[in-house]
């Protein structure tokens, strides 16, 4: 997976990043979209945006914006084309004093991250100073894709009985049934 989303990658350094903070639009290339419409498991990705502000907070980084796209998916339910529209928000914090987790590790170092009340999340690594804002978008926009996906209106009929009898288990139950008419 993050080989994919390494498709997109937009590198920023902390020290690239002015008190006044900075303001970056991306927009996938048509070579980036087709990387990461099959790892997203969409038909086709036909565009894909993102806008964020970055500003210092600290010696981390904070980051908000939105990322937008036109995903192409399948109805799970007629398995007709559709298209949907995504527009994720994005509100991050990164810190160079938050652990950092290996796949299927424990945290690097221990180290207590302090965050104020009003944030959902605890801080995100700052790894080498860096942030990449292309994995970002690319993470969010596999997040926010609905993995069920329907077309307006279309609903899912389960097949009619044929009588009051059948049901899953009616084979265990014929099963359950002494045979040959004598009592046990």
């Amino acid at each position: 997976m993050d080989k994919v989303i390494n498709a997109w990658s937009v590198p920023v350094a902390l020290g690239d990043v002015p008190e006044a903070g900075l303001h970056v639009k991306l927009e996938a290339s048509p070579a980036v979209r087709a990387a990461l419409a099959p790892a997203a498991a969409l038909r086709d990705l036909p565009e894909l945006t993102a806008v964020f502000d970055v500003t210092r907070r600290g010696a981390g980084l904070r980051v908000l914006g939105h990322v937008k796209a036109r995903v192409g998916q399948t109805c799970v339910v007629t398995l007709e084309p559709i298209d949907n529209v995504i527009d994720e928000k994005v509100e991050l914090l990164f810190s160079p004093d938050a652990p950092v987790v290996p796949e299927g590790g424990d945290p690097t170092h221990h180290q207590t991250v302090a965050h104020t009340a009003d944030e959902d999340e605890p801080p995100e690594p700052l790894i080498g100073g860096a942030i990449d804002l292309g994995a970002i978008a690319a993470e969010f926009l596999m997040l926010a894709i609905d993995p069920y996906p329907r077309k307006p209106g279309a609903e899912f009929a389960a097949p009619p009985r044929d009588s009051e009898t059948e049901h899953p288990f009616a084979a265990l139950a014929a099963l359950k049934k002494p045979s040959g008419g004598g009592a046990r």
